[in-house]
């Protein structure tokens, strides 16, 4: 008999619509882009309100910690992207990023780069250490760039997810993509990297479907469906064997990744699902909705 997920609720925290999260890698801290074009800072174990501050009077679509810089990093309609000091909000840095409203920041690990893409079609890499030169840019999408994911396993390597119904696999350094992975039967909005044992990736789609795809082999190895609307944002777990899926249905959904079961299904009654963020190292999980922010804790019975 499978083991039972438990889901226990930590915290809610009611606001306007929440179109990204994300932890802080070390501190019990949680971020949250906003769509009124503001930024909380919430500490989800005290359920208190660290800070909160306006980037712009347009939506804030993006929005990463850089926590060996002590900075926020955001991206918004304005087309531009703001770097801050996350404990006295100065603003330390800001320029006009790209040609039209900014989807997606992914920051390295290592180097002194960000990752961004946009509605322009392109995807920009940033060097900071440079005096925020532009590095590089990644021109291939025919539409609206939604997501972008570094490769755990390979740094260098990194994805993007666009409404041309394609998902492409980059090195950094090289101008063309690698390959493109197609299955998808419309918009593709979200990906994630597995850092387990296989070499997957996962997307999720406005055919309502999350792809689960081998990499190195370049094919999809498993469909799953269940959902009745858009997948907005998706993650694999990373202390517990599972795939979480958030919908514009309002649901987020519990998939195992070995057996591709669906686990559990969660709907708080907040509006649709926009995004989830999970944390290395821990099992608590950040979910993002048109009413606000949740965070829960997974335990397997």
């Amino acid at each position: 008999m499978a083991a039972q997920l438990n889901v226990q609720q930590q915290f809610l925290a009611r606001s306007d619509r929440v179109k990204n999260v994300d932890f802080h890698p070390s501190e019990p801290l949680l971020l949250a882009a906003l769509y009124n074009g503001n930024v909380t800072i919430w500490n989800y174990e005290t359920q208190k309100l660290v800070n909160s501050f306006k980037v712009c009077d347009l939506p804030v679509r993006t929005a990463k910690f850089v926590a060996r810089k002590d900075w926020i990093i955001t991206g918004s309609d304005d087309k531009f992207i703001r770097v801050y000091n996350y404990t006295t909000l100065d603003l330390i840095h800001e320029f006009e990023a790209h040609g039209d409203f900014i989807r997606c920041i992914a920051v390295h690990p290592e180097q002194p780069f960000v990752l961004t893409s946009a509605d322009d079609k392109v995807i920009k890499l940033w060097d900071w250490d440079n005096e925020w030169k532009l590095a590089q840019t990644f021109k291939g999408h025919a539409h609206y760039v939604m997501n972008i994911a570094i490769n755990p396993k390979d740094n260098n390597s990194f994805a993007s997810a666009s409404l041309d119904k394609t998902i492409k696999v980059w090195t950094i350094g090289s101008e063309t993509a690698n390959f493109t992975l197609e299955g998808h039967d419309n918009a593709v909005n979200c990906l994630a990297y597995y850092d387990g044992d296989k070499p997957y990736l996962i997307s999720g789609s406005d055919d309502h479907l999350v792809k689960i795809w081998d990499y190195e082999n370049k094919n999809c190895v498993h469909t799953l469906t269940g959902h009745t609307h858009n997948v907005s944002s998706i993650s694999f777990h990373p202390e517990l064997p599972l795939i979480i899926t958030a919908s514009e249905d309002s649901t987020v959904r519990f998939w195992n990744v070995d057996s591709y079961r669906l686990e559990s299904t969660l709907n708080y009654e907040l509006g649709l699902a926009w995004c989830v963020q999970t944390k290395k190292g821990s099992n608590t999980v950040a979910l993002g909705f048109d009413q606000g922010t949740v965070t829960i804790k997974l335990e397997k019975e």
